[in-house]
C-alpha cells in the first residue's frame, strides 16, 4: 500500500475519501450529461434536417408538376438560408442557385456529396456528416441529407431528381451547438467544484465527531490489553455503528472473564479425557501383560489353562481394538471427515431388522421388545447404516439397564419446526432403573459412565452415546434424554423427512 496513505490519520483518510467520492461522482456526472446533451443535439439536428429536406423536396416536386413536368420551365431554385442546398434532375443537371460565397467544401467531401445525390436518384435517402478541414476552420462542416424528388410530391414511380440539404456546425452569426455544449460543461464543472468545497467542510466536521469516539475506544482497548478487563467506554448518544461498536466493546469485556473460565473448563475436560483414555487402556494392557508373562514364565503349564489364558488375552485385545475403533470413529464424526449415504429410509422396516438382531439377547434376559412405529410413517432422509448403528447402541444400553420382566419400546411422532421443516421424532423407551438426575446432562459426553464400576467388565468405552449424538447431529437432527430413576428412560432423536 502507498506509504504516505498508511501514515495518515483516520480523519485525513476520511476527508480524502469523501472528497474523492464527490469528485468522482461530479466527473461522472459531467461526462454523462455532456454525452446525453450531445446525443440529444445530434438527434434533434438530424431529425430536423430530414423533415426540412423532405418538405423542400415536396415543394420542388409540386413546382415541377405545376410547370408542366419540365425542368426547363423552372428557374434556379433557392433556399435563401446559410445551409448548403442543391437540386439536380435525373440527368444530373443542377437546378438550384449556387451556394453562398462563404460555403466552401473540402476536396474530400465533394465526392461524398455527389455519390449521395446519385444514390437518391434511385429512390434512396442518404444521411451523413461532412468533416470539413482541420487546417481551415471556414470550410463547411456539418450534417447532410439527400432525398429523392417525386413528381407532384407523390412517392410513386421513379424520382425526377434529388435534393441535398446540409446544415453547418457553425452559422455565420457565430452560433454553434458545440459552444452551447461547452458552456453547459463549464456550468456543471463550476457547480461541481462548489459542491466539492461543501463536501470538504462537511467531511471535516463529520470526521472530527467520528474520530472522537474512536479515540476513546482505542484508549479503552489499550487498558484491556494491559489486563484491565473492568475497563468500559461511554457509548455515544447516536445509535450508529460507532455506538454499536462501543456497546460491542463493553459486551466483549464482559465476555472475556467468561471465556477465560470456559477455557479453563475445556482444559480440565481435556485432562479428564486423557485420564479416561489412560484408565481404559491400562486395564486391558495390564491384563495382557500379566497373562503373557505367566505363559512366558511357564507359570501356567496346564494346556487347558494355557488355552483359556490365550482366550482371555484375545478378549482383552478385542476390548483394546473396540476402544481404538470407537475413538477413531468419534474423531471422524466430529471432524466431518466422513460422508453420509443419504436416501429415503423406511424407519418401520429398519427398526424391525434391528430388533430381530437384538431380540435373542432380550428374550434370554426376559425383556419384551415393541415396535410401535406406524408402517405408514413417511420415510426419513438418512443413512441406513448410521441409523442402524444408532438404534443398536441405544437398544443395547436400554437392554443392559432393564431388569427381567421389563420392556423396550420404539415409537415415533411427526412434528413441524417454526421454519416449516417436517421432522420425525424417534423415541427409545425402557422400563429400566433410569438415570440419576445429576448424571443426565452428561450422558452424551465422551468417556462418561454413570456406573464407573462397570468399566472393566462390560467392555464399554464410554463413547457410544457420544457417537450416537455425532451421527444424529450430522443428519441435521437433535437428541435428548429424559429419565426418572426407578421408572425408566426415554431417549429421543429427530430426523428430517424425505421430500
Amino acid at each position: 500500500m502507498w506509504q504516505p496513505w498508511r501514515n495518515m490519520s483516520l480523519q485525513t483518510k476520511l476527508v480524502l475519501s469523501y472528497l474523492g467520492v464527490a469528485l468522482g461522482a461530479i466527473l461522472l456526472l459531467v461526462i454523462v450529461i455532456s454525452l446525453a446533451v450531445q446525443n440529444y443535439f445530434y438527434t434533434v439536428q438530424r431529425d430536423s434536417l430530414r423533415e426540412r429536406a423532405e418538405y423542400l423536396a415536396l415543394q420542388v416536386g409540386e413546382i415541377y408538376h405545376q410547370r408542366g413536368a419540365n425542368w426547363t420551365n423552372i428557374p434556379p431554385i433557392s433556399d435563401y438560408s446559410p445551409e448548403l442546398f442543391v437540386v439536380i434532375d435525373t440527368n444530373r443537371q443542377l437546378h438550384s442557385v449556387p451556394p453562398p460565397h462563404f460555403v466552401r467544401l473540402s476536396d474530400a467531401d465533394i465526392p461524398t456529396l455527389e455519390q449521395a445525390l446519385f444514390q437518391s436518384l434511385t429512390g434512396q435517402e442518404i444521411q451523413g456528416s461532412l468533416q470539413g478541414s482541420s487546417e481551415d476552420p471556414d470550410v463547411f462542416s456539418g450534417l447532410y441529407i439527400t432525398v429523392p424528388i417525386y413528381d407532384n410530391g407523390q412517392r410513386t414511380g421513379h424520382p425526377i431528381g434529388a435534393l441535398l440539404l446540409a446544415q453547418p456546425n457553425k452559422y455565420p452569426q457565430g452560433f454553434s451547438p458545440g459552444e452551447v455544449l461547452a458552456n453547459i460543461d463549464q456550468v456543471i464543472l463550476i457547480t461541481g467544484l462548489a459542491i466539492a468545497l461543501v463536501v470538504i467542510i462537511f467531511s471535516v466536521l463529520l470526521t472530527r465527531r467520528l474520530t472522537r469516539s474512536l479515540v476513546s475506544l482505542r484508549a479503552a482497548a489499550e487498558q484491556v490489553q494491559l489486563g484491565n478487563y473492568a475497563q468500559r467506554v461511554e457509548p455515544p448518544k447516536s445509535q450508529d455503528e460507532i455506538g454499536e461498536l462501543a456497546l460491542a466493546f463493553n459486551a466483549m469485556t464482559d465476555r472475556i472473564q467468561a471465556d477465560v473460565t470456559e477455557l479453563r473448563r475445556q482444559e480440565q475436560l481435556r485432562r479428564d479425557m486423557i485420564a479416561n483414555i489412560a484408565h481404559d487402556l491400562i486395564t486391558p494392557l495390564t491384563a495382557i501383560q500379566g497373562f503373557s508373562e505367566a505363559i512366558a514364565d511357564e507359570v501356567i503349564s496346564d494346556p487347558q489353562s494355557r488355552h483359556e489364558t490365550a482366550l482371555l488375552i484375545g478378549r482383552e485385545v478385542q476390548r483394546l481394538r473396540r476402544l481404538v475403533g470407537d475413538m477413531q470413529q468419534m474423531t471422524a464424526l466430529e471432524s466431518g471427515h466422513f460422508q453420509l449415504d443419504l436416501a429415503p429410509l423406511d424407519l418401520h422396516s429398519l427398526v424391525e431388522e434391528v430388533l430381530s438382531v437384538i431380540r435373542p439377547e432380550c428374550e434370554q434376559a426376559g425383556i419384551t421388545l415393541r415396535n410401535e412405529i406406524d408402517p405408514a410413517t413417511p420415510p426419513v432422509f438418512a443413512d441406513s447404516d448410521r441409523i442402524t448403528q444408532v438404534l443398536l447402541n441405544l437398544l443395547d444400553n436400554a437392554r443392559r439397564h432393564t431388569p427381567s420382566g421389563g420392556s423396550i419400546t420404539i415409537r415415533s411422532t411427526l412434528q413441524s419446526t417454526t421454519t416449516g421443516t417436517e421432522l420425525l421424532t424417534v423415541h427409545v423407551l425402557d422400563t429400566g432403573c433410569g438415570i440419576d438426575p445429576t448424571d443426565l446432562p452428561h450422558i452424551f459426553d465422551r468417556f462418561f459412565r454413570a456406573d464407573r464400576s462397570r468399566t472393566g467388565t462390560s467392555g464399554n468405552s464410554g463413547l457410544g452415546l457420544s457417537i450416537v449424538k455425532a451421527i444424529i447431529t450430522a443428519h441435521g437432527g437433535t437428541i435428548q434424554a429424559e429419565s426418572t430413576p426407578g421408572q425408566g428412560t426415554d431417549i429421543s432423536f429427530t430426523l428430517p423427512l424425505a421430500r
